[in-house]
Order: C-alpha cells, then structure tokens, then sequence
C-alpha cells in the first residue's frame, strides 16, 4: 500500500505546460532578466518575478543554465517611504525586500549577477551615489555557486565592496573560449571602465559580456542609437561618469575580446492611448565593428512597460534566454514568459517569433 501510495504521487507529479528545451544537444543558456522595477513596486505584481526566478531555478539542469543576469532597476526607489498612489504601492524597504526574496530562489542553485540602474541609487532616481544594493546583494549570499566564478570587483561609489561592479567567468560546453561576464553600476565612472579594461586585457582569450544599465536608446521608431549625452539624473552629471557613446568610445570598441554589450533602462509605451504593447519600443539590437574589426552585438532588454504600460504588471514574465550552441560560436536569442507558458490556455502566447526577439549572432 505504502508503494502504491508512493507511486501515485510520482505519477500525480506536475505537468509542464509549456516545457521550454535546447535546440541542440550540448547547448548552454544564460537567462537574461529586464528590469525588475516595474514587479516590484506593487504587491500585486511581485509574484510574476517570483515567478521568473522559481520558473530558472527549476530549468537549471534541463537548460543547463549557466548564469543569470539582470540589466538592473531592481526597484522604483532606493531609499523612500512617501507613497505616490500614481505609480507604486510599496516602500523602498517592501521592494528591496521582494526582488531579494525573488532571486534567493536562485541562491546556491545558480550564480546570477544584475547592472544596477539608476532607481537603485539616491532617493527616488539617482541623487545621489548611495545605494542599498550591497546590504541585500552581497556575494557571500550566493556563496561558492558565485565566489567559484568571481574573478575581480571594484568598489562602488560609496567606496564599499560590492559587486555592482564585477567580473564572473564561466565555461561552455563545445566553446574553446570561456565567457567573461562583466557587469557594471549605472553610468559608470572613467575608473570603472579602465578597471573592466584591465580585466578584459587580463582575459585575452575569453569571449566577453559587457553588462550596464543604460546604453541604447529604443524609443518610438526603435532606432537602437546610443545615447549621445548624459541623461538627466543628477548622478550622470559628473563628467567623470559615462553615458551609451562614451562606454563605446572609451571602452568597448577598443577591446578586441568584448563581443556583446546588454543593457536595459530605456523604456516607451503608449499603452493608455492605444491600448496595446508595442515589443519592438522595448528591445533593442544593433552590431557594429570594434577597432580590431570584430563584429559587436549590442542588445536592449527592457520589458517593464509590457504587460499594460509603466503601470501594468510589470512586463508579463518575459525573459530571454541566451543559448551557447555547441559549435562554440553562435548565441541564439530567445524570448519566452512562464507567465504565459505556465497554462496550456495561454501557451501559444508564450513565445515571441519576430526579429528583435528569436534571432541569432555568430562571434566572428
């Protein structure tokens, strides 16, 4: 009766709506998660990103899934308690609170990394340069499944060791090249970029992943430009700090092993007039050649306003998974929402197919 019983529950084990697999046998994936701001500032959405992070937790084996990384905003507001009704529901203690309690699914399960944005430092959105980020992100919280890939950090603005600014490496089957993801705060400071050069030059043969928040402009039209002056927040004021042109001029085109740049930030919905969403406003891509003529992969993933707007549900669950094919040289790029893909009533709605979201990029 007890192996009956026993058996019965095996057989009762849940079913996957929507199972997400390789393409090919021996792949790799890094899962790339948009800026979590919009979950996190009303209770109602913050299950969605629990969600996403449960949803990698339980595909790590099956994906193989290497790494995750995040393009940062992981909250509204770094250091506030007066509610604006208009736009959140939730101190900033209550949201750091809930992406932490989201990523501690990941904890000891698989190494993730995040670009802090510009609603992580200041008040409300980049006064200034202190930030909660290392009181809830320490490394030693994902112990040896992180420190085992820690190779270099650089202190943060406050000058405390953090890793908003740090390098993690990992190697891929079927690639000869190990990749270095290198991960950066929001408009990163000269001695940020000359540190992630050293770094780069002290890796000669690893393909690298540069990670910031703010780098492309998609807006409208979707032009995927970067940006060509500093923003507007009282951080990027300083001219020691770097917007999307300059982190190009000063950094990446002149390191011949940084093939990918990812970022997020940039974010256009006309949700309230059209009532619709519009992917292509919110993801971005663009290649361009580096000076020792190397084709580099730019890409924006911003999913905040998908879902109903920059005061939706956060943007629907859509993650991107970044496939390492085992021929060692192509990345194929996908999007997918276990929001979606969690029922059989919605998983045909789970996958985006057009160009800016299934596509693929070969490192020459």
């Amino acid at each position: 009766m007890v192996v009956l019983a026993l058996f019965g529950v095996a057989a009762a084990a849940q079913d996957r709506a929507d199972r997400q697999s390789l393409s090919e046998e021996g792949a790799s994936t890094m899962i790339l998660l948009g800026d979590p701001q919009g979950y996190v500032k009303y209770d109602l959405n913050q299950p969605i990103f629990e969600l996403c992070t449960s949803w990698i937790a339980d595909n790590v084996s099956h994906l193989n899934i290497k790494a995750v990384l995040c393009t940062g905003d992981l909250v509204e507001q770094n250091d506030n308690n007066a509610l604006d009704r208009r736009m959140l529901n939730q101190t900033s203690r209550q949201m750091w609170e809930s992406v932490s309690r989201s990523f501690a699914r990941l904890d000891g399960v698989v190494p993730y990394v995040t670009s802090p944005g510009n609603h992580d430092y200041g008040f409300k959105r980049s006064e200034d340069i202190h930030t909660f980020y290392p009181d809830y992100f320490p490394a030693e919280r994902q112990g040896k499944v992180l420190l085992d890939h820690l190779v270099s950090e650089y202190p943060n603005r406050e000058g405390r060791a953090s890793i908003e600014n740090s390098a993690t490496e990992y190697e891929l089957p079927g690639w000869d090249h190990k990749i270095l993801v290198i991960t950066s705060e929001f408009s990163p400071s000269d001695g940020v970029l000359q540190w992630a050069e050293g770094v780069c030059r002290k890796y000669p043969d690893d393909y690298v992943i540069f990670m910031t928040h703010s780098y492309l402009k998609c807006a409208g039209t979707c032009g995927n430009v970067r940006y060509s002056k500093p923003e507007s927040y009282i951080l990027c004021q300083d001219p020691t700090n770097n917007y999307g042109e300059a982190i190009w001029q000063k950094l990446i085109r002149k390191v011949p092993n940084i093939r990918l740049v990812l970022c997020g930030h940039h974010g256009h919905s006309d949700f309230r007039r059209s009532g619709k969403d519009n992917y292509a406003d919110n993801m971005g891509w663009r290649t361009d050649r580096n000076d020792s003529g190397k084709e580099v992969g730019q890409m924006m993933f911003n999913v905040q306003t998908l879902g109903g707007g920059w005061e939706g549900n956060g943007g629907d669950g859509w993650v991107r998974i970044l496939e390492f094919l085992p021929d060692g040289k192509t990345i194929h790029f996908r999007t997918y929402s276990p929001l979606f893909g969690i029922s059989p009533l919605t998983r045909h709605l789970s996958s985006l197919k057009d160009p800016l979201s299934d596509f693929t990029f070969v490192i020459d």
